[in-house]
């Protein structure tokens, strides 16, 4: 049986809410749970607390909601919790040295992506939209560079070509789990030791952008198809396409792709059949397996046909 450990939980969104109820069933003591403050969401604009806030209160463990880190007074208030250690899951604030150095095992990270590749704030998008084959999640001593600490322990999970950023996410969310109270228990007893990563390979998985969102179908097909389901189900690859007699182009979101084994040498971004199958700029073709037009819910592309007819010579801009 794991040895109880006194923690706090530093994390925020859906991916770490996995690994805060792991750590209680595993039975830590939850100190206290730090996540972002609660933030207007829904037509009302209502504050609405993080996924992990919502857990703890559920669970009747205290909440901290700080803006930041960097005040003594909050050091403070860290330090006098007397923990073991901290467990820290896509937190979203910078970490001081002092609050670093305050558990008496350290902070331990729970990092979506095999280090050093893809450091950062989007390391399961950035692995999609790479094309990458593998990734994984790894348990890691925090220090003050970015995602730069000793790595404890690793999961690995392939990325399969009907993946998309959230199939992988939700995949990556259960192993941390697991991954995380294993970790902790080899941190504790000493089972574990970390190991220093190599900086050969580095990546920087930066924020998702704007301009990392529109679809340019004169790109290679496997790079639009990493595209699409790098960035399904949120914040989702666009296009426009404008039906015929209409003269306001419809924005439109491709949220799952497929490549064809297809050439053609069209011009990218005509529909080589009537099943959304698009001409790209090296040649081949993807096909769109799922779609959004405004003001409608995601369907699937024989859905979305029946209400809009795209036909073969028709192109997307």
């Amino acid at each position: 049986m794991t040895k109880s450990l006194r923690i706090a939980f530093m994390g925020s969104p859906d991916f770490a809410v996995p690994v805060l109820a792991a750590l209680a069933e595993a039975g830590h003591e939850i100190a206290c749970v730090y996540s972002q403050p609660p933030r207007p969401a829904g037509r009302g604009k209502k504050l609405r607390p993080t996924p992990v806030h919502q857990w703890a209160d559920a669970n009747g463990i205290e909440v901290r909601t700080p803006r930041s880190l960097k005040k003594a007074a909050e050091q403070e208030a860290f330090a006098a919790l007397g923990l073991d250690a901290a467990v820290v899951v896509a937190y979203g604030l910078i970490l001081p040295q002092e609050i670093l150095d305050a558990p008496r095992l350290g902070c331990m990270n729970m990092h979506a992506s095999l280090l050093p590749r893809w450091r950062g704030a989007a390391p399961i998008h950035r692995a999609v939209l790479a094309g990458d084959k593998v990734t994984g999640v790894q348990a890691m001593i925090m220090e003050a560079g970015l995602d730069t600490g000793p790595v404890l322990a690793t999961r690995e999970t392939d990325i399969l070509p009907t993946d998309t950023t959230g199939s992988v996410h939700d995949r990556l969310a259960t192993l941390g789990a697991d991954l995380a109270v294993t970790a902790l228990a080899g941190l504790a007893d000493g089972t574990l030791t970390p190991v220093a990563q190599v900086e050969d390979g580095a990546t920087y998985a930066h924020k998702i952008t704007a301009e990392d969102q529109r679809i340019d179908w004169t790109r290679p097909a496997a790079d639009v198809d990493c595209q699409i389901r790098g960035l399904s189900p949120f914040p989702s690859a666009w296009f426009y396409y404008t039906p015929a007699g209409e003269t306001e182009p419809l924005r439109m979101k491709a949220l799952m792709s497929r490549l064809e084994d297809r050439s053609s040498d069209a011009v990218p971004g005509t529909l080589l059949d009537d099943e959304l199958l698009v001409q790209c700029g090296d040649g081949k073709a993807v096909r769109l397996l799922k779609a959004q037009k405004p003001g409608a819910k995601a369907m699937l592309a024989a859905d979305l046909l029946r209400g809009l007819p795209i036909s073969a010579g028709e192109r997307f801009s």
